[in-house]
Protein backbone atom coordinates (compact mmCIF):
# COMPACT_ATOMS: atom_id res chain seq x y z
CA UNK A 1 0.00 0.00 0.00
CA UNK A 2 1.10 3.51 -1.04
CA UNK A 3 1.88 5.83 1.99
CA UNK A 4 -0.61 8.81 1.43
CA UNK A 5 2.53 11.60 2.56
CA UNK A 6 5.12 10.46 0.39
CA UNK A 7 8.33 12.39 1.38
CA UNK A 8 10.91 13.62 -1.47
CA UNK A 9 12.84 16.41 -1.73
CA UNK A 10 15.91 15.82 -3.99
CA UNK A 11 15.05 16.93 -7.46
CA UNK A 12 16.72 16.16 -10.49
CA UNK A 13 16.41 12.32 -11.65
CA UNK A 14 15.88 10.81 -8.60
CA UNK A 15 12.44 13.12 -8.61
CA UNK A 16 11.50 11.34 -12.07
CA UNK A 17 12.13 7.73 -10.52
CA UNK A 18 10.35 8.20 -7.76
CA UNK A 19 7.13 9.96 -9.84
CA UNK A 20 7.35 7.38 -12.19
CA UNK A 21 7.26 4.68 -9.73
CA UNK A 22 4.48 6.35 -7.65
CA UNK A 23 2.56 6.90 -10.91
CA UNK A 24 2.90 3.06 -12.23
CA UNK A 25 2.30 1.72 -8.80
CA UNK A 26 -1.43 3.69 -8.53
CA UNK A 27 -2.13 2.98 -12.04
CA UNK A 28 -1.55 -0.38 -11.72
CA UNK A 29 -4.94 -1.25 -10.24
CA UNK A 30 -7.48 1.11 -11.84
CA UNK A 31 -10.57 -0.58 -9.93
CA UNK A 32 -9.66 -0.80 -6.78
CA UNK A 33 -12.98 0.33 -5.40
CA UNK A 34 -15.63 2.75 -6.35
CA UNK A 35 -15.64 5.58 -3.74
CA UNK A 36 -18.92 6.97 -3.97
CA UNK A 37 -18.98 9.02 -0.65
CA UNK A 38 -16.21 9.80 1.92
CA UNK A 39 -15.90 7.91 4.25
CA UNK A 40 -16.81 4.77 2.97
CA UNK A 41 -19.70 2.85 4.85
CA UNK A 42 -17.05 -0.20 5.91
CA UNK A 43 -15.29 2.59 8.45
CA UNK A 44 -18.47 3.10 9.92
CA UNK A 45 -19.27 1.74 13.89
CA UNK A 46 -21.27 2.02 17.07
CA UNK A 47 -21.38 5.65 18.35
CA UNK A 48 -21.53 5.00 21.73
CA UNK A 49 -24.72 5.32 23.23
CA UNK A 50 -25.86 7.27 20.24
CA UNK A 51 -26.69 11.09 19.49
CA UNK A 52 -29.78 13.28 19.15
CA UNK A 53 -31.35 13.65 16.19
CA UNK A 54 -32.33 17.46 17.37
CA UNK A 55 -28.80 18.14 18.73
CA UNK A 56 -27.34 16.86 15.65
CA UNK A 57 -29.78 18.70 12.91
CA UNK A 58 -30.07 21.75 15.03
CA UNK A 59 -25.95 22.88 14.07
CA UNK A 60 -25.86 21.95 10.58
CA UNK A 61 -25.12 24.84 8.79
CA UNK A 62 -26.24 23.63 4.89
CA UNK A 63 -28.52 25.88 3.27
CA UNK A 64 -30.79 23.53 2.01
CA UNK A 65 -31.41 19.49 3.02
CA UNK A 66 -31.44 16.93 0.18
CA UNK A 67 -33.82 13.99 1.18
CA UNK A 68 -33.05 10.65 0.26
CA UNK A 69 -35.75 7.29 0.57
CA UNK A 70 -34.19 4.12 0.31
CA UNK A 71 -36.49 1.39 -0.43
CA UNK A 72 -33.96 -2.04 -0.68
CA UNK A 73 -36.68 -4.43 -2.16
CA UNK A 74 -35.61 -5.87 -5.50
CA UNK A 75 -37.24 -8.40 -7.65
CA UNK A 76 -33.32 -10.23 -7.72
CA UNK A 77 -29.85 -9.86 -6.56
CA UNK A 78 -27.82 -9.20 -9.36
CA UNK A 79 -24.39 -10.61 -9.57
CA UNK A 80 -22.38 -7.49 -8.82
CA UNK A 81 -24.74 -5.61 -6.17
CA UNK A 82 -23.15 -5.15 -2.97
CA UNK A 83 -25.64 -2.68 -1.97
CA UNK A 84 -28.54 -2.92 1.01
CA UNK A 85 -30.83 -4.76 -0.85
CA UNK A 86 -33.14 -8.10 -0.28
CA UNK A 87 -34.92 -9.53 -3.27
CA UNK A 88 -38.78 -9.64 -1.94
CA UNK A 89 -41.77 -9.35 -3.89
CA UNK A 90 -44.41 -9.43 -1.70
CA UNK A 91 -46.65 -6.50 -1.14
CA UNK A 92 -47.30 -7.60 2.59
CA UNK A 93 -43.39 -6.74 3.10
CA UNK A 94 -43.66 -3.58 1.23
CA UNK A 95 -46.15 -2.01 3.07
CA UNK A 96 -44.67 -3.19 6.50
CA UNK A 97 -41.59 -1.24 5.36
CA UNK A 98 -43.63 1.83 4.34
CA UNK A 99 -45.31 1.94 7.50
CA UNK A 100 -42.28 2.23 9.34
CA UNK A 101 -40.78 4.59 7.04
CA UNK A 102 -44.03 6.96 7.84
CA UNK A 103 -43.22 6.64 11.07
CA UNK A 104 -39.81 7.48 10.90
CA UNK A 105 -40.58 10.68 8.55
CA UNK A 106 -43.06 12.22 11.54
CA UNK A 107 -40.67 11.67 14.03
CA UNK A 108 -37.61 13.37 11.78
CA UNK A 109 -39.60 16.13 10.48
CA UNK A 110 -39.41 18.59 13.95
CA UNK A 111 -35.33 18.15 13.54
CA UNK A 112 -34.91 18.38 9.99
CA UNK A 113 -38.35 20.45 8.57
CA UNK A 114 -36.71 24.37 9.18
CA UNK A 115 -35.30 24.37 5.63
CA UNK A 116 -36.30 23.59 2.47
CA UNK A 117 -35.16 20.50 0.39
CA UNK A 118 -33.77 21.30 -2.41
CA UNK A 119 -33.44 17.41 -4.20
CA UNK A 120 -35.50 14.65 -3.37
CA UNK A 121 -33.84 10.91 -4.74
CA UNK A 122 -35.83 7.57 -3.82
CA UNK A 123 -33.56 5.12 -4.68
CA UNK A 124 -32.49 1.50 -3.52
CA UNK A 125 -32.95 -1.49 -4.62
CA UNK A 126 -35.67 -1.04 -6.84
CA UNK A 127 -38.31 1.84 -5.58
CA UNK A 128 -40.68 1.29 -8.65
CA UNK A 129 -40.72 -2.72 -7.56
CA UNK A 130 -43.61 -1.16 -4.94
CA UNK A 131 -47.13 -1.46 -5.83
CA UNK A 132 -48.77 1.94 -7.34
CA UNK A 133 -50.35 2.53 -4.16
CA UNK A 134 -47.44 2.50 -2.10
CA UNK A 135 -45.26 4.28 -4.25
CA UNK A 136 -47.86 6.90 -4.50
CA UNK A 137 -47.40 6.90 -0.66
CA UNK A 138 -43.70 7.66 -0.79
CA UNK A 139 -45.02 11.15 -2.64
CA UNK A 140 -46.90 11.80 0.21
CA UNK A 141 -44.83 11.03 2.95
CA UNK A 142 -41.83 13.48 1.11
CA UNK A 143 -44.85 16.74 0.71
CA UNK A 144 -47.23 15.76 3.77
CA UNK A 145 -44.78 14.88 6.35
CA UNK A 146 -41.05 16.11 5.36
CA UNK A 147 -42.53 19.37 4.23
CA UNK A 148 -41.24 18.70 0.43
CA UNK A 149 -42.48 21.47 -2.24
CA UNK A 150 -42.03 19.24 -5.51
CA UNK A 151 -42.02 22.15 -7.76
CA UNK A 152 -38.96 23.95 -6.33
CA UNK A 153 -36.87 20.73 -5.88
CA UNK A 154 -35.20 18.80 -7.94
CA UNK A 155 -36.59 14.85 -7.62
CA UNK A 156 -34.80 11.72 -9.31
CA UNK A 157 -36.40 8.33 -8.83
CA UNK A 158 -34.30 5.09 -9.78
CA UNK A 159 -36.34 2.12 -12.23
CA UNK A 160 -35.49 -1.37 -13.36
CA UNK A 161 -37.24 -2.40 -16.75
CA UNK A 162 -39.49 -4.88 -15.82
CA UNK A 163 -41.06 -2.57 -13.18
CA UNK A 164 -42.05 0.01 -15.40
CA UNK A 165 -45.77 0.40 -16.06
CA UNK A 166 -47.85 3.03 -17.36
CA UNK A 167 -49.74 3.70 -13.86
CA UNK A 168 -46.17 4.02 -12.39
CA UNK A 169 -44.67 6.72 -14.78
CA UNK A 170 -47.93 8.31 -14.28
CA UNK A 171 -47.66 8.61 -10.40
CA UNK A 172 -44.14 10.00 -11.37
CA UNK A 173 -45.03 12.70 -13.64
CA UNK A 174 -48.22 13.76 -11.79
CA UNK A 175 -45.40 14.24 -8.84
CA UNK A 176 -42.94 16.23 -10.99
CA UNK A 177 -40.05 13.63 -10.75
CA UNK A 178 -37.52 15.41 -13.79
CA UNK A 179 -35.22 12.46 -13.50
CA UNK A 180 -35.54 9.35 -13.79
CA UNK A 181 -32.49 6.80 -13.77
CA UNK A 182 -32.99 2.71 -15.07
CA UNK A 183 -30.39 0.87 -15.08
CA UNK A 184 -29.86 -1.43 -18.28
CA UNK A 185 -26.33 -2.59 -17.64
CA UNK A 186 -26.44 -4.57 -21.16
CA UNK A 187 -28.63 -4.90 -24.13
CA UNK A 188 -27.06 -8.29 -24.86
CA UNK A 189 -29.04 -10.76 -23.02
CA UNK A 190 -26.51 -13.38 -22.80
CA UNK A 191 -23.98 -10.78 -20.23
CA UNK A 192 -26.80 -9.55 -18.34
CA UNK A 193 -27.27 -13.63 -17.65
CA UNK A 194 -23.48 -14.07 -16.74
CA UNK A 195 -23.97 -11.39 -13.97
CA UNK A 196 -27.25 -13.47 -13.12
CA UNK A 197 -29.54 -10.49 -13.88
CA UNK A 198 -33.35 -11.59 -15.60
CA UNK A 199 -33.62 -9.42 -18.10
CA UNK A 200 -34.80 -9.71 -22.28
CA UNK A 201 -33.65 -7.23 -24.13
CA UNK A 202 -37.32 -6.83 -25.52
CA UNK A 203 -38.00 -5.99 -21.61
CA UNK A 204 -36.09 -2.96 -21.59
CA UNK A 205 -36.79 -1.91 -24.95
CA UNK A 206 -40.29 -2.08 -23.93
CA UNK A 207 -39.47 -0.03 -20.64
CA UNK A 208 -37.86 2.51 -22.57
CA UNK A 209 -40.50 3.52 -25.25
CA UNK A 210 -42.98 3.74 -22.38
CA UNK A 211 -40.24 6.16 -20.40
CA UNK A 212 -39.79 8.32 -23.87
CA UNK A 213 -42.99 8.82 -24.18
CA UNK A 214 -43.84 10.35 -20.96
CA UNK A 215 -41.16 13.52 -21.93
CA UNK A 216 -39.29 13.42 -17.96
CA UNK A 217 -36.84 16.39 -18.83
CA UNK A 218 -34.45 13.84 -17.78
CA UNK A 219 -33.66 10.03 -18.74
CA UNK A 220 -30.57 8.13 -17.15
CA UNK A 221 -29.53 5.29 -18.04
CA UNK A 222 -26.64 3.01 -16.58
CA UNK A 223 -24.44 0.58 -18.32
CA UNK A 224 -21.54 -1.77 -17.42
CA UNK A 225 -18.36 -2.31 -18.81
CA UNK A 226 -15.69 -5.42 -18.49
CA UNK A 227 -18.93 -8.25 -18.05
CA UNK A 228 -17.94 -12.02 -18.06
CA UNK A 229 -17.60 -12.88 -22.40
CA UNK A 230 -18.04 -8.83 -23.33
CA UNK A 231 -16.48 -7.65 -26.45
CA UNK A 232 -15.55 -4.52 -27.16
CA UNK A 233 -17.88 -4.78 -30.13
CA UNK A 234 -20.91 -6.06 -27.66
CA UNK A 235 -19.97 -3.45 -25.50
CA UNK A 236 -20.42 -0.91 -27.99
CA UNK A 237 -23.32 -2.12 -29.33
CA UNK A 238 -25.23 -1.91 -25.71
CA UNK A 239 -23.80 1.79 -26.20
CA UNK A 240 -25.37 2.44 -29.58
CA UNK A 241 -28.93 1.39 -28.56
CA UNK A 242 -28.51 3.12 -25.72
CA UNK A 243 -27.77 6.37 -27.18
CA UNK A 244 -30.73 5.32 -29.70
CA UNK A 245 -33.25 6.34 -26.85
CA UNK A 246 -31.28 10.02 -26.83
CA UNK A 247 -30.75 9.64 -22.77
CA UNK A 248 -29.80 13.18 -21.34
CA UNK A 249 -27.21 11.43 -19.37
CA UNK A 250 -25.32 8.39 -19.50
CA UNK A 251 -23.45 6.34 -16.31
CA UNK A 252 -20.82 3.98 -17.18
CA UNK A 253 -19.65 1.70 -14.32
CA UNK A 254 -16.49 -0.54 -14.54
CA UNK A 255 -17.77 -4.04 -13.04
CA UNK A 256 -16.88 -4.60 -9.66
CA UNK A 257 -16.49 -7.85 -7.62
CA UNK A 258 -16.59 -7.52 -3.64
CA UNK A 259 -16.85 -9.28 -0.69
CA UNK A 260 -20.61 -11.27 -0.90
CA UNK A 261 -21.49 -10.08 -4.48
CA UNK A 262 -22.05 -13.91 -6.75
CA UNK A 263 -19.84 -13.20 -9.41
CA UNK A 264 -16.32 -13.37 -8.77
CA UNK A 265 -12.80 -12.16 -10.10
CA UNK A 266 -12.05 -15.21 -11.57
CA UNK A 267 -15.59 -15.25 -13.73
CA UNK A 268 -13.80 -12.20 -15.14
CA UNK A 269 -10.30 -13.72 -15.47
CA UNK A 270 -11.69 -17.26 -17.19
CA UNK A 271 -14.20 -15.42 -19.78
CA UNK A 272 -11.40 -13.28 -20.77
CA UNK A 273 -7.85 -13.44 -20.99
CA UNK A 274 -6.95 -9.72 -20.25
CA UNK A 275 -9.01 -6.80 -18.64
CA UNK A 276 -9.95 -5.36 -21.54
CA UNK A 277 -12.12 -2.42 -19.36
CA UNK A 278 -10.06 0.70 -19.83
CA UNK A 279 -10.38 -0.05 -23.56
CA UNK A 280 -13.94 -0.15 -23.21
CA UNK A 281 -14.06 2.99 -21.32
CA UNK A 282 -11.97 4.48 -23.74
CA UNK A 283 -13.98 3.51 -26.81
CA UNK A 284 -17.19 4.59 -24.81
CA UNK A 285 -15.83 8.00 -24.07
CA UNK A 286 -14.61 8.69 -27.49
CA UNK A 287 -18.55 8.21 -28.85
CA UNK A 288 -20.36 9.84 -26.61
CA UNK A 289 -18.00 13.08 -26.43
CA UNK A 290 -18.34 12.92 -30.54
CA UNK A 291 -22.48 12.70 -29.60
CA UNK A 292 -22.31 15.81 -28.16
CA UNK A 293 -22.41 14.48 -24.43
CA UNK A 294 -19.94 16.11 -22.05
CA UNK A 295 -17.93 14.55 -19.21
CA UNK A 296 -18.47 15.32 -16.00
CA UNK A 297 -16.82 12.24 -13.69
CA UNK A 298 -15.67 8.85 -14.77
CA UNK A 299 -18.59 7.69 -14.81
CA UNK A 300 -21.33 10.54 -15.49
CA UNK A 301 -21.68 12.06 -19.29
CA UNK A 302 -24.89 14.35 -20.40
CA UNK A 303 -25.99 16.63 -22.70
CA UNK A 304 -25.10 20.00 -22.07
CA UNK A 305 -28.78 21.23 -21.97
CA UNK A 306 -29.51 17.94 -19.18
CA UNK A 307 -31.16 20.42 -16.78
CA UNK A 308 -34.05 20.57 -14.72
CA UNK A 309 -37.00 22.82 -15.82
CA UNK A 310 -37.87 24.08 -12.33
CA UNK A 311 -35.91 27.29 -10.91
CA UNK A 312 -34.06 25.32 -8.53
CA UNK A 313 -33.26 25.91 -4.94
CA UNK A 314 -29.21 26.11 -4.34
CA UNK A 315 -27.66 22.52 -2.70
CA UNK A 316 -23.75 22.65 -2.16
CA UNK A 317 -22.41 19.64 -4.21
CA UNK A 318 -20.50 18.37 -1.23
CA UNK A 319 -24.03 16.52 -0.12
CA UNK A 320 -23.69 17.76 3.33
CA UNK A 321 -27.45 17.90 4.61
CA UNK A 322 -28.55 14.67 3.69
CA UNK A 323 -31.51 13.10 5.28
CA UNK A 324 -31.61 9.71 4.65
CA UNK A 325 -35.06 8.21 5.06
CA UNK A 326 -35.41 4.15 5.68
CA UNK A 327 -33.03 1.25 6.27
CA UNK A 328 -29.99 1.56 4.40
CA UNK A 329 -30.02 4.93 3.93
CA UNK A 330 -27.67 7.31 4.73
CA UNK A 331 -27.63 10.72 6.45
CA UNK A 332 -24.58 13.11 6.38
CA UNK A 333 -24.25 16.45 8.19
CA UNK A 334 -21.06 18.57 8.60
CA UNK A 335 -19.54 16.81 11.15
CA UNK A 336 -21.48 13.16 11.42
CA UNK A 337 -21.82 10.73 8.94
CA UNK A 338 -24.92 7.78 9.94
CA UNK A 339 -27.11 5.07 8.79
CA UNK A 340 -28.30 1.76 9.97
CA UNK A 341 -26.08 -1.28 10.06
CA UNK A 342 -24.62 -2.43 6.47
CA UNK A 343 -24.93 -5.62 5.15
CA UNK A 344 -25.13 -7.72 1.99
CA UNK A 345 -26.46 -11.71 2.32
CA UNK A 346 -29.64 -12.16 2.68
CA UNK A 347 -29.97 -12.90 5.93
CA UNK A 348 -28.38 -9.94 7.17
CA UNK A 349 -30.23 -7.33 5.12
CA UNK A 350 -33.29 -9.77 6.20
CA UNK A 351 -32.70 -9.19 10.15
CA UNK A 352 -31.64 -5.65 9.70
CA UNK A 353 -34.68 -4.63 7.47
CA UNK A 354 -36.79 -6.82 10.29
CA UNK A 355 -34.68 -4.42 13.35
CA UNK A 356 -36.19 -1.35 11.10
CA UNK A 357 -39.71 -2.16 10.87
CA UNK A 358 -39.91 -3.50 14.66
CA UNK A 359 -38.75 -0.37 15.92
CA UNK A 360 -40.76 2.34 17.38
CA UNK A 361 -38.42 4.97 18.24
CA UNK A 362 -35.74 6.68 15.35
CA UNK A 363 -34.48 9.56 17.55
CA UNK A 364 -30.86 8.63 17.46
CA UNK A 365 -27.72 8.13 15.65
CA UNK A 366 -26.37 5.50 17.13
CA UNK A 367 -24.08 3.88 13.86
CA UNK A 368 -22.03 5.81 12.17
CA UNK A 369 -19.00 8.35 12.09
CA UNK A 370 -17.77 11.73 13.83
CA UNK A 371 -15.79 13.08 11.06
CA UNK A 372 -12.70 15.03 12.70
CA UNK A 373 -11.38 18.26 10.18
CA UNK A 374 -8.95 16.47 8.58
CA UNK A 375 -11.49 14.00 7.71
CA UNK A 376 -13.98 16.79 6.41
CA UNK A 377 -11.23 18.29 4.44
CA UNK A 378 -10.29 14.88 2.48
CA UNK A 379 -14.26 14.46 2.33
CA UNK A 380 -14.15 18.07 0.84
CA UNK A 381 -11.58 17.78 -1.63
CA UNK A 382 -12.52 14.41 -2.89
CA UNK A 383 -16.31 15.68 -3.48
CA UNK A 384 -14.54 17.94 -5.31
CA UNK A 385 -11.84 16.50 -8.00
CA UNK A 386 -13.25 12.85 -8.44
CA UNK A 387 -15.81 15.59 -10.76
CA UNK A 388 -14.96 17.90 -13.82
CA UNK A 389 -15.56 21.00 -12.38
CA UNK A 390 -12.43 20.14 -9.87
CA UNK A 391 -11.60 21.63 -6.32
CA UNK A 392 -11.86 25.46 -5.89
CA UNK A 393 -8.88 26.48 -4.17
CA UNK A 394 -10.94 29.75 -2.69
CA UNK A 395 -13.54 27.89 -1.58
CA UNK A 396 -11.38 25.40 0.34
CA UNK A 397 -9.94 28.28 2.25
CA UNK A 398 -13.54 30.11 3.35
CA UNK A 399 -14.12 26.74 4.28
CA UNK A 400 -11.32 25.40 6.65
CA UNK A 401 -9.39 28.65 6.81
CA UNK A 402 -6.08 27.30 5.19
CA UNK A 403 -4.76 26.56 1.87
CA UNK A 404 -4.89 22.86 0.58
CA UNK A 405 -1.69 22.18 -0.57
CA UNK A 406 -0.56 23.71 3.02
CA UNK A 407 -2.39 20.98 4.74
CA UNK A 408 -2.11 18.27 1.69
CA UNK A 409 1.03 18.41 -0.12
CA UNK A 410 0.82 14.92 -1.44
CA UNK A 411 -1.64 16.47 -3.92
CA UNK A 412 1.17 18.05 -5.94
CA UNK A 413 1.70 14.16 -7.06
CA UNK A 414 -1.14 14.52 -8.74
CA UNK A 415 -0.11 17.85 -11.33
CA UNK A 416 3.84 16.23 -11.41
CA UNK A 417 2.73 13.01 -13.12
CA UNK A 418 0.40 14.63 -15.33
CA UNK A 419 -2.84 13.29 -13.55
CA UNK A 420 -3.81 16.91 -12.27
CA UNK A 421 -3.46 20.15 -13.64
CA UNK A 422 -3.16 23.28 -10.98
CA UNK A 423 -3.36 27.30 -11.71
CA UNK A 424 -4.22 29.91 -9.67
CA UNK A 425 -7.82 29.33 -9.14
CA UNK A 426 -8.89 25.39 -9.42
CA UNK A 427 -7.03 22.46 -8.78
CA UNK A 428 -8.75 19.79 -11.64
CA UNK A 429 -7.68 16.08 -13.31
CA UNK A 430 -6.96 15.38 -16.41
CA UNK A 431 -8.77 13.32 -18.74
CA UNK A 432 -6.23 10.92 -17.74
CA UNK A 433 -7.02 11.16 -14.19
CA UNK A 434 -10.53 11.35 -14.52
CA UNK A 435 -10.24 7.86 -16.65
CA UNK A 436 -8.04 6.68 -13.02
CA UNK A 437 -10.86 8.39 -10.82
CA UNK A 438 -11.52 5.34 -8.11
CA UNK A 439 -7.41 4.80 -8.02
CA UNK A 440 -6.82 8.45 -6.95
CA UNK A 441 -9.51 8.32 -4.86
CA UNK A 442 -8.80 5.14 -3.46
CA UNK A 443 -5.34 6.17 -2.39
CA UNK A 444 -6.68 9.48 -1.12
CA UNK A 445 -8.16 7.29 1.96
CA UNK A 446 -6.87 8.45 5.43
CA UNK A 447 -4.65 5.82 7.22
CA UNK A 448 -7.26 6.17 9.84
CA UNK A 449 -10.39 5.46 7.96
CA UNK A 450 -8.68 2.34 5.66
CA UNK A 451 -7.85 1.03 9.13
CA UNK A 452 -11.18 0.73 10.05
CA UNK A 453 -12.53 -0.06 6.86
CA UNK A 454 -9.89 -3.17 6.55
CA UNK A 455 -11.50 -4.17 10.15
CA UNK A 456 -15.03 -4.25 9.17
CA UNK A 457 -16.56 -7.55 8.62
CA UNK A 458 -19.40 -7.47 6.21
CA UNK A 459 -22.33 -9.71 7.11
Amino acid sequence: MMEAHPLYMNKGEKDAEFLRDWKESLLAEPYRSYLYSYPHKTAYGELGSGIELSKLWSAEPAETFFLYMHIPFCGARCGFCNLFTLPDKRHSVHEQYVNALERQARQWTPYVGHKAFARFAIGGGTPTLLEPALLERLFHIASGIMGLDSQKASISVEASPETVTEERLRILKAHHVDRVSMGIQSFVETEAAAIYRPQHPLEVERALELLKLQRFPILNLDLIYGLPGQTIESWMYSLGRALSYEPEEIFLYPLYTREHTIVKPKDIKESSETDNRMAHYIAAREELLSRGYTQYSMRRFAKADASSVKSLLPYGCQEEGMVGLGCGARSYTRSVHYASRYGVSRSATASIIADYVAAERYDTADYGIILSIPEQQRRFILKAILHREGLELAAYEERFGSRVLDDFPELLLLTETGLAELDAMLLRLTDEGIAYSDAIGDWFISPEVRKQMEGYVLA
